[in-house]
Parts: structure tokens; sequence; C-alpha cells
């Protein structure tokens, strides 16, 4: 047994959702431990749509740029076709006339990034931070107690055990959760509802395909149904399903068989196929009864999982990471009281259900004929999630999607982008959010500024301030701040480090004690 170790954050599960978990919690402040029980990052091709609202997100951090060059061997792949080989004619679904980026409703465009090579960036990314990231490591018990847990690892190559205890774990340790189990949480859901095969093959197919696609979706006698998707130069993933009820496996799944399938989807009896990997994947549809159990917390696929259409997967773990990680920040360093941490559960499970019914449709209609008449409005659902809870003062909602995307500032939205400059530069509102509270005020809004550093410095909490319009404060070249930001130019509002509208106050007298009242509210301080 190796000797004891403590960390405020253990953070169980190297996917997305746990290295972004991690980034997020470091770039807090907060000491963090990452534990993956695999050898390293996965070479399946999985997770490569990352939407707008996660690319503003890692815009923020000063990730954009790094992960937009991991996804230039897939950008110009976009549609659906489906097919019966790939050699046949396609069908296309829906074309690639979809928009990418939204400039007018956010700064993040629409990328497709490779897990596989977005992973290292995070990773390289937490551990300048101060993050630590153990690959070959599983973790053996878990134990909670009020004071902290206790959880035991393994390294996986060596057996060497080690004890660690943390403050809190962010269990992020996928869709079969081994610490959701152990915790006894329930997954309301019918569960699996498919079992399929990932074979990451190489083949020259460039006589094949004459246009990139997303992916193509393959219907023939021999393949069954199965998913062709492209990782370049060339490397291809391909995706088939098999039935346990039946006697399969992914035993049965040999080298031979693996070529056979994919000469099957190609339309080729003679291509030169090599196999690189075979893993097996379930679909499932399921969303935990609570994402929290004491000093535990759920997220990405362990807390909620559905089929992998809309790419809302793993972009709305990502984002469960970036609800949770301030609200741990602020019970670890002092500022918020343990109570904030309730409103994680408050806000990402109701968003879980709603997007759950929408994903499920969504997936439905794709494996049918009635693509065409998908009306998911991709612009709601990607940035208009609201929350209403004790960290939203005076939201004015209590569903997750309005009938439309609004672009006014209201309590318990995402706040509205706004291009602005600062010395000359241009920048998103959402480029300053990530790392503490950010308040902005009018040009009349001086009192506010100096009021946000009297209470910063008083209840120890990361804020900024900014005055929009105002000489020395942020120019609002396309004169849109009064429009997006209805308080007036002597009122403010008040943004959480998620991006979260949390308090809008119009004008006052007293805005530091406004300020601090509204902070001890959202924090849950006494």
């Amino acid at each position: 047994m190796a000797d004891d170790e403590q960390v405020p954050v253990l953070v169980v599960g190297g996917g997305l959702v746990g290295l972004a978990t991690t980034l997020f919690l470091a770039e807090q402040g907060v000491r963090t431990l990452l534990v993956d029980r695999h050898p390293g990052a996965s070479i399946q091709g999985r997770a490569r749509g990352i939407n707008q609202r996660t690319m503003e997100i890692y815009r923020a951090l000063g990730l954009e740029e790094a992960i937009r060059e991991a996804g230039k061997p897939f950008k110009d792949d976009w549609g659906v076709a489906r097919c019966e080989t790939l050699a046949g004619e396609w069908h296309w679904l829906f074309g690639d006339a979809a928009p990418r980026s939204w400039p007018d409703l956010s700064p993040g465009e629409f990328c497709q990034a490779d897990q596989g090579a977005v992973e290292p960036i995070l990773i390289a990314a937490a551990r300048e931070l101060g993050a630590r990231h153990r690959f070959d490591t599983e973790v053996v018990s878990v134990v909670t107690k009020d004071d902290g847990v206790t959880a035991v690892v393994r390294d996986r190559a060596t057996g060497v055990e080690q004890t660690v205890r943390a403050d809190y774990v962010v269990a992020a340790d996928g869709h079969r959760s081994p610490i959701r189990e152990r915790l006894g949480i329930h997954r309301t859901g019918p569960g699996v509802i498919q079992h399929s095969v990932s074979i990451v093959f190489r083949a020259d197919l460039s006589e094949f395909v004459r246009k990139p696609a997303l992916f193509w979706i393959i219907v023939n006698e021999k393949v069954g149904g199965g998913l062709v998707t492209t990782a370049r130069p060339d490397r291809w993933g391909m995706s088939v399903g098999y039935d346990p009820a039946a006697g399969e496996s992914i035993a049965d799944f040999t080298a031979e068989r693996c070529v056979a399938d994919v000469r099957a989807a190609i339309g080729r009896d003679d291509l030169a196929v090599e196999i690189e990997d075979v893993a097996a994947w379930e679909q499932a549809i399921g969303i935990a009864d609570r994402y929290r159990e004491g000093r535990v917390f759920l997220a990405g696929d362990a807390a909620h999982v559905w089929p992998p259409a809309g790419a809302m997967g793993a972009n709305t773990g990502v984002q469960d990471g970036y609800n949770l990680a301030w609200k741990i920040a602020g019970v670890v360093h002092g500022w918020a009281g343990e109570g904030l941490l309730d409103t994680y559960h408050d806000e990402r499970h109701t968003v879980a259900v709603e997007l759950s019914d929408l994903v499920v449709h969504r997936q439905m209609k794709r494996n049918s004929t009635e693509i065409e008449d998908d009306t998911t409005d991709d612009q709601l659902w990607t940035l208009g999630q609201r929350y209403w809870s004790s960290a939203v003062i005076g939201a004015g909602h209590d569903t997750v999607f309005g009938d439309t995307l609004g672009k006014v500032a209201r309590p318990g939205v995402r706040a509205p982008h706004l291009w602005v400059e600062r010395d000359g530069a241009r920048l998103s509102t959402h480029d300053l959010f990530g790392r503490g509270f950010v308040l902005f005020a009018g040009a009349d809004g001086a009192a506010w500024v100096e009021a946000a550093g009297e209470v910063s410095a008083r209840l120890s909490v990361p804020l900024r301030a900014f005055r929009i319009g105002a000489v020395g404060g942020l120019t609002d070249p396309e004169n849109l701040w009064g429009e997006r930001y209805p308080v007036g130019a002597g009122g403010a509002a008040l943004i959480r480090p998620d991006g979260y509208v949390a308090w809008l106050s119009p004008a006052t007298a007293r805005p530091s004690e406004a300020l601090a009242e509204a902070f001890r509210a959202i924090l849950r301080r006494g």
C-alpha cells in the first residue's frame, strides 16, 4: 500500500467530461487529482461534434485555437447520407447548409475535433494549472462520510493500492458508473437499447467517398444497420449492432468478421482493410435520480445517457462540469456555503430530462425517413437552456426552454453574447467568464465598480467589474448593451462563473449593500 494522499477533489474517469471538469476546477484554483482506468487516450473516434456553447467555454480558457487545429482533418465533413453501400447511391438526409457559427449569438463556432485529439489538449492545459492525471489507475472503493471521502485506488500496471482522501469526488466514470452503482443511485429510463461494436480500420476509400460527410448510415442485408464515420487521413470508424440475447458477444467480432463487415458496408469484396481496434459500446437511455450523494457528484454519462444524436452527449457532460466546478471551488475556498452544491442537481438534472426527450425524438427521426421533418431548433437547445434555483435571483421561468431563443439578459439564462472592445481588441462578453463572477455596469455605473471591489474583498469572492460604454471600460461598438442588458445606464448585471445571469439590478443608492446581499443569497452564505 502506497502512502496516503489528500486532495480537495478527486475526479474519476478520464473521458472528455472528467478531463474538462478537472480543467475547470484547476482554472478556479482547486487542486485536483484525476484517475483514469485506461492506459491512454482512446483511438476510437467518439464525441467529435463540439457545439457553439462548449466552444465558447473552451475559447474563454484560451483553448479555441488548439482545438480548431485538432479539428482541421474533419473541417469539411458535414451532412448525413443513407445508402446500401458506400460505393452505391447516396441519399442525403441533410447536407452542408447548416451554419457552423452564429456570430450574433455566440463567439463559439461548431467544431469537429475527434475526442482522441481533444483529450491531450485538456490534459496539458489542466496539468499546466497544477492538476494531476493518472492513467491506468482504477478506483477500488469509495467511502463517504460527513467530513470527506476516502477512496482506494489501484495502479493497474503494478497492483499497488493507495488511499486518497478528498473533500469531494466527481464521478465521470461512464454510463455504467461503478460509483453510482455503489451509492445505490437509481437511474430512470429504459436502460440499454442497443449493443454495438465500434471498428477502427484503415483503408483507401478515396474511390468511394465523393464528398465527405459527418457519417453514412449503411443499411443492407449483410451489415444490417451500421454507421461509417471519417477518421483522416486513411483511418475510418464503423459501428454495427449485435444481440447478446441471440448469443452474440464482442468475442464474435474477430478480425476476419470485421473485415467482412467493412467490405460489406463499403461495397467492395476485395477492398484492402486493416483492423486497428474493436470495442464494444452500448446505446442507453437513462437519467440518475440524483446527481449528488453527500460529497459525491455524478457528471456526464454517469448522470445521464441517451443516443448520440445532435451532438448533445459529451457537450452536455462538459457543461455539467462547467456548472459544478465553480460551486465546488466556492465551497473549497470558503466563499460559498455548502448549500450551493445542491443547485448542481437542481439545474443540470432538469436540463437532462428535457434534452433526453429531444435527443430520443431526433434519433427516431434519423433512423427513419423523416429526418427532413425534424423541426428541432438547434440554437434554442444549444444556447437556450435555463436554470431556476437558489443560485439565481428572480428567475421568471420554470421550464428549461422557452418558445424561442432570447437575446436579452434575464436571471437564470445564459448571459447574452455581446461583442465589445478592450484596449482596441475585440472580444466577447463570454471571453470574460470562467474564472470568477463578472459584474457588468452601464456607463453611469462607476459606483457599481467601486462596490464590486469592496464586496469582493469583504466576502473573498472572485469578482471583476466592467463598465460598458464608459471611458476606461469596455466599448460597445455595435451599441447593443442597452438592448441585451436592459438595466439602464446606472444598473448592473451579475454573471456567474459559468456564464449565467445570477442577478440584475437597476440603479440604486446603495450598490455595495445590494451586491453583498445578492451574493449572500446566491452563495448560500449566512
